[in-house]
């Protein structure tokens, strides 16, 4: 029996790799949505329109949400916490975390690169690292929140928030 908030155990978990502003496991930036279709085993939705000219599509059994260009590119990845695949940089898993953990990991990360190069924070406060190219947002699990991230392509990082609708920066439930 599915339960709203249940956390998949990191077992149970796909195992993904971050390659920065390249790929987040499977998927990499640019894909249309039939090869997101086959990178993903033959899952499908099809996109639909976001805010402006942004195209989402959700897959919540795999928990991700995909935002593709309006000419159907994927341009942003964004994990759900509780369902989604775990997903790896520099041998951190940031999916499904305690958030204060992730953001201090971001920081010690920052010490030995330019932190004014290197860490972001959004107008919520959701801290972000401009060289891996992710937004950590959270999402509610009960009475707890963990850790969403949001992968996104080097173009994005200048101004991120503005990249995807405000729904993508919105706590989850």
């Amino acid at each position: 029996m599915f339960e709203w908030w249940t956390v998949l155990p990191e077992s149970e978990r796909q195992q993904w790799t971050l390659d920065p502003f390249v790929s987040v496991g499977p998927l990499h930036f640019g894909m249309s949505p039939s090869e997101v279709t086959a990178a993903l085993g033959g899952i499908t939705t099809h996109p639909r329109y976001g805010d402006g000219l942004v195209k989402m599509a959700k897959y919540r059994e795999t928990g991700l949400t995909l935002y593709y260009s309006s000419d159907e590119k994927l341009k942003a990845v964004s994990v759900d916490a509780l369902r989604g695949p775990q997903v790896f940089a520099d041998g951190t898993a940031l999916v499904g975390r305690v958030p204060s953990k992730i953001e201090q990991w971001m920081q010690e990360r920052a010490a030995s690169r330019e932190p004014y190069e290197e860490l972001a924070y959004m107008n919520a406060g959701e801290p972000g690292s401009i060289s891996l190219g992710v937004v950590v947002g959270v999402q509610r699990a009960g009475d707890h929140l963990l850790t969403r991230p949001v992968f996104l392509p080097t173009e994005a990082m200048d101004d991120p928030s503005h990249w995807l609708p405000r729904e993508a920066w919105a706590i989850q439930d």
